[in-house]
């Protein structure tokens, strides 16, 4: 299996404050991961190192064989995350919005286009389509929509970037379980679209546990280490008791 991202001898500190000690994980490609934990206990954390946006004291973080600080933009594109900040712009419509997904993988004149009007209309619906939106909200303004739709624009805006692995920092917190199982299901599940393609390889933090039977691999962190990196079948009570 080809080997994504792998983690190294990963500590975060300052002073006597341990956000994460000694991390070590590998994830090959196709491998779908649910990260659990108590709140404080490293997720969010893990999350930001792993993707680039925080510099741990110690240990390094490789992408695809390379150090991730040192890979380009493009490249970095290749690693999604959403985030519990969704960072959508009220400013701009859905479509726009979505498109902003793509913004590593073009140049500075399709950026202005996409400010000007709806560039790549069909592929903004099917990114739609995937999250459970009507192709008519891409003229809709972020500032009208729910929370529960602004969630879903932002895993939109992920799938029209085309990331290879997707990061998720509790990216589910304060949905319906309805709404938390669909979208969640759109990775798990590998439903084929025209014109879109779902990342195979996804990290998700959780704080519902019981969304984690159709993964392939749970890590548990407690107070910063890993508590317990397990295939599926292996996790039972005994051992969640070991994070919880």
């Amino acid at each position: 299996m080809t080997k994504f991202l792998e983690l190294k001898n990963i500590s975060l500190y300052h002073k006597d404050n341990i956000r994460l000690k000694n991390i070590n994980l590998t994830v090959t490609q196709g491998e779908k991961i649910a990260l659990i934990g108590k709140s404080g206990a490293g997720k969010s954390t893990l999350i930001s190192i792993a993707n680039g946006s925080l510099s741990p004291n110690e240990g390094s973080v490789i992408w695809k064989g390379n150090n991730i600080n040192k890979i380009s933009k493009r490249e970095s594109s290749n690693i999604g995350t959403i985030w519990q900040d969704l960072f959508l712009i009220d400013e701009l419509n859905v479509a726009q919005n979505i498109n902003c997904g793509a913004l590593g993988k073009h140049n500075l004149i399709w950026a202005l286009k996409n400010l000007l009007g709806i560039l790549d209309k069909e592929l903004c619906q099917e990114c739609l389509e995937a999250v459970s939106l009507p192709k008519k909200a891409l003229y809709s303004y972020i500032s009208k929509l729910s929370g529960g739709q602004k969630k879903r624009i932002a895993i939109a805006r992920l799938l029209r970037q085309e990331p290879e692995i997707v990061l998720g920092d509790e990216p589910f917190s304060n949905l319906d379980p309805l709404l938390s199982k669909r979208l969640l299901n759109l990775f798990l599940n590998q439903k084929k679209y025209y014109r879109i393609k779902i990342p195979s390889t996804i990290i998700i933090s959780l704080h519902q546990i019981n969304l984690i039977n159709n993964f392939h691999r749970v890590i548990g962190l407690k107070d910063g280490e890993i508590a317990i990196d397990l295939p599926i079948r292996d996790v039972n009570e005994s051992k969640l008791d070991l994070v919880f």
